[in-house]
């Protein structure tokens, strides 16, 4: 059986899915089919870039989006049956359901270019920072973060691994909590290249936009479970979806036990990470050593799980 996965912001780059396109022309149809949807080349910027526009928060959303969507449409007729549920990191969580079905095409890829409007405009207003902590802690991040808020607010937003925490908030504050990270023994505090501090209250003011956005969108019963970030439980009805992801923005992504949670249920599952990259099955690595993994993104490995 297997478990989709897809990859957050972050995992994007020029060239995503254009060996993908030119081999299938299912994924060539859902790359135009976004470009319609959008009004815009999407499409060319994933392929050629360049790399500092396709960054951009309200770019990078929906080219992820595409590129998880362009894998399903490819090997969805194959893995018919096989496929026990699906989750994304942030806004792959949003992939989710439109593989799932909770979602069409066009109205996803709207709501997550929306979405990274939102995000982006928010962190322009208020100014953020955010900063991956790596190595094992002598003190919880919890307690270094609020030892920080004298700074300013500042939480962790993204629990990816036992040793890999990414905190978010105010300038200062994430500054200060880097600094209590390295006395608590953290082997790296890294300052992140985002344009705000997503995951945190700092996202508070693009709630209300995400949830007005979120409505509008044609909803649908999931054909399988999309599992939820904020909760780290299986969501299959249509309202608790929806209400999950507003509250995501303002949330902590908890991957670690997100992840463990689904290889509990489904023990010896094979996770499929459907997209650029391989951040997640990364972390899959480490956190279901019983489960397998692998990368779903390029022509050669459609192919190679099309061959299982």
């Amino acid at each position: 059986m297997f478990f989709l996965l897809f990859p957050g912001q972050g995992s994007q780059k020029p060239g995503m899915a254009k060996d993908l396109v030119e081999a299938y022309p299912v994924a060539r149809a859902t790359f135009s089919a976004v470009d319609a949807a959008l009004g815009t080349s999407l499409s060319a910027l994933c392929f050629d870039g360049p790399a500092d526009e396709l960054t951009l928060t309200h770019n990078a959303q929906p080219a992820l989006l595409a590129h998880g969507a362009a894998v399903w449409a490819t090997v969805q007729g194959h893995l018919a049956g096989r496929v026990v549920g699906a989750a994304g990191h942030s806004l792959g969580e949003f992939t989710a359901h439109q593989a799932a079905g909770s979602l069409g095409l066009d109205d996803a890829v709207r709501l997550v270019r929306t979405r990274g409007e939102l995000m982006y405009r928010t962190g322009v207003e208020r100014p953020g920072a955010m900063a991956a902590i790596l190595g094992t802690l002598t003190t919880p991040i919890g307690e270094i973060c609020q030892a920080a808020s004298a700074h300013g607010i500042c939480v962790p937003a993204n629990f990816n691994a036992d040793e890999q925490i990414v905190i978010s908030g105010e300038v200062a504050a994430v500054e200060a909590a880097m600094e209590g990270a390295k006395a608590a023994g953290a082997k790296r505090a890294l300052r992140l290249p985002v344009s705000g501090a997503f995951h945190s209250p700092l996202m508070q003011p693009a709630a209300a936009g995400l949830a007005a956005a979120i409505d509008a969108a044609a909803w649908h019963a999931p054909h399988f479970p999309v599992w939820s970030n904020v909760t780290t439980e299986a969501v299959t009805d249509v309202a608790t979806a929806r209400q999950l992801l507003v509250r995501q923005l303002t949330s902590p992504v908890r991957w670690v036990e997100q992840v463990r949670a689904i290889a509990a249920v489904h023990p010896g599952v094979t996770f499929v990470e459907m997209g650029p990259g391989a951040v997640l099955t990364g972390l899959v690595k480490r956190l279901a050593p019983g489960c397998q993994y692998l990368t779903c993104g390029t022509a050669a490995e459609v192919e190679a799980l099309l061959q299982l």
